[in-house]
């Protein structure tokens, strides 16, 4: 596969997710597929070094927990993926979890904090590809889908 085009929301579902109720709890189902080696940008201290992409994600995930912390964040699920049994088959991921946010403005708080912006240059380092995908929890019922 090529360099994704997928790694930072975009400007129509950034707009269309700002737009739900700023209160209500939210998970995000989030699909990371991790590069090879990371790709900091030039001028940032670890451009140029021998990290993985692995390595580089892990540095995103340690840097920002107090931040993701602070505004109510926490992981509820993670799981190593690893077959696609549904699905194009050339389409992979390294990691897959979900976190969940006590709102949607919680959310919203995390990406914008100045700090978050600087180390989040992490994830863009280590990722190629990824999916964001925004549910309201609910709960479940007897059978699938209910």
């Amino acid at each position: 596969m090529p360099d994704a085009i997928y790694i930072d929301p975009d400007r129509e579902g950034w707009a269309v997710f700002k737009s739900l109720p700023r209160d209500q709890p939210i998970n995000m189902l989030n699909l990371i597929r991790l590069r090879e080696r990371a790709a900091y940008p030039v001028g940032h201290a670890d451009h140029g070094a021998s990290i993985s992409g692995r390595e580089a994600y892990r540095a995103y995930g340690r840097t920002t927990a107090h931040i993701f912390k602070r505004v109510g964040g926490r992981q509820i699920w993670v799981g190593a993926p690893q077959v696609m049994v549904t699905g194009p088959q050339d389409e992979r991921w390294d990691i897959a979890f979900i976190a969940e946010y006590p709102s949607t403005q919680a959310f919203i708080d995390m990406v914008r904090d100045p700090e978050y912006q600087e180390l989040v240059k992490h994830r863009t380092a280590g990722v190629v590809e990824s999916r964001l995908i925004c549910h309201w929890p609910v709960d479940p019922g007897e059978g699938f889908g209910e």
